[in-house]
């Protein structure tokens, strides 16, 4: 039986998506090379592409709609909920490295992972059900019911990176692709449809919160049936998937709080307009930012990789990339981005454009930097991203009073850090490859 089992995992992790293959006859010719890349991990980059489509599709169609008060409030709390995500993704990575590593044991992961990102997102949600209150005071939202809703996105959020992870690890790529379309359209559909309807931040962060719903549910259905155990492995069990989970949440958590943090120090220190206007901005930023998600197919990979350190330079040389034309295409053509940013109620801050692009950009490395350090099971670079965090913070909230002010803290302390942790990402890798 265990060995059945072990065999079935290796032919589930082998064949791509979880169901699709190839004959010899029907694997010759460019379209034959093309049903492949569409079978395999290439039908991600298209499914992202959707979902970041219909994602930026609705934020600046909220930005246009609910006008830039509102805005600012609406995008401080999704700044909020992009922080809190990092539960769902230390889940997703723990999950993808753990099933990539050892998938004769996949049964026996796939079940310790949804016992734990059950509790993980019961609790999380209670937590922001407890905090509503102040997080409605330190946004400003003066909206209780709007700020109760965190708590209520809370969970099916947290609990969709679990499947997500499951998925990317057993690289069935077909169901996984689909979960990242219902991650993103259901929200533009619905959350366009109420704003339309009551143009407020409360609708707008409504129609994010039912959208969090469709992945999870299509989620549910298809890891309905799970895996057989077959043997089992205490370095599996419960605990250690929570300790894996934690320290991988509480480095994303480092990296999403100093790349989000900036607007809810904003909202402290800009008035609610200027606050609206940076929000406008950083739509380019998250843009440019969300655009390389090859990262996210490519961790599995990134976990045993025998050559790291090319793993790393052709990551870093393709994000810096696409990045460094997205931020000279903002420098020529301001004008034709700020459409995508909020349209010219936001003119003001059309000028600044292509830094916020930069500064997409340098998340992006960062971003980069962070998920090779987790599936290279390192921890060291990441306390730098937390001393980074408490700079930015405090010369953030105690120097800054303009809208180009507080961009170019933001962007002054990710350079630098982006800097220092590529040049310890290399130096660790030529000494020691497989830690850092």
């Amino acid at each position: 039986m265990a060995t059945r089992a072990r065999d079935r995992s290796r032919h589930v992790a082998d064949r791509g998506d979880g169901g699709d293959r190839t004959s010899p006859r029907e694997g010759r010719g460019p379209r034959a090379a093309v049903a492949a890349l569409l079978g395999s991990s290439g039908q991600i980059a298209v499914a992202m592409m959707l979902m970041n489509l219909a994602t930026y599709g609705f934020t600046m169609s909220a930005a246009r709609i609910i006008g830039p008060v509102p805005y600012g409030a609406f995008f401080a709390l999704m700044n909020l909920v992009m922080i809190v995500s990092v539960v769902q993704l230390g889940l997703q990575a723990t999950a993808a490295r753990r099933i990539s590593a050892d998938p004769t044991h996949v049964g026996q992961i796939e079940r310790e992972v949804l016992r734990v990102s059950m509790r993980a997102s019961l609790l999380l949600g209670g937590l922001l059900l407890v905090g509503a209150p102040l997080v409605n005071h330190l946004l400003g939202l003066d909206s209780l019911p709007t700020a109760l809703l965190a708590a209520v996105a809370a969970v099916p959020m947290t609990m969709t990176g679990a499947q997500a992870g499951i998925l990317q690890g057993e690289r069935r790529w077909r169901q996984l692709a689909i979960l990242y379309v219902l991650s993103g359209v259901p929200r533009l559909v619905v959350g366009l449809a109420l704003i339309l309807w009551q143009p407020t931040e409360f609708m707008a962060f409504l129609g994010v919160t039912l959208g969090y719903y469709a992945p999870f549910l299509y989620g549910l259905a298809v890891l309905r049936h799970g895996r057989e155990s077959g043997d089992t492995h205490d370095r599996h069990g419960f605990l250690p998937v929570i300790k894996e989970a934690v320290v991988n949440s509480q480095a994303l958590f480092a990296y999403f709080a100093l790349t989000n943090i900036d607007m809810l120090v904003g909202r402290s220190v800009l008035d609610s307009h200027d606050s609206g206007l940076y929000a406008a901005g950083l739509i380019v930023s998250r843009a440019v930012m969300f655009l390389p998600q090859f990262v996210v197919v490519a961790f599995p990979s990134m976990s045993t990789s025998l050559n790291p350190a090319r793993a790393l330079v052709s990551s870093m040389a393709l994000v810096g990339g696409l990045g460094g034309a997205c931020v000279l295409a903002t420098a020529v053509l301001p004008d034709l981005v700020l459409v995508f940013a909020g349209g010219r109620e936001y003119d003001e801050v059309s000028g600044l454009l292509w830094v916020f692009a930069l500064l997409g950009t340098c998340m992006a490395l960062l971003q980069l930097l962070v998920y090779f350090v987790l599936a290279r099971q390192g921890t060291l670079s990441i306390v730098l991203v937390w001393v980074a965090l408490v700079v930015l913070v405090g010369v953030a909230s105690t120097m800054v009073s303009s809208v180009s002010g507080l961009l170019g803290v933001v962007l002054a302390v990710e350079l630098v850090l982006l800097l220092v942790l590529s040049a310890i990402s290399f130096v660790k890798l030529r000494e020691r490859p497989t830690a850092q």
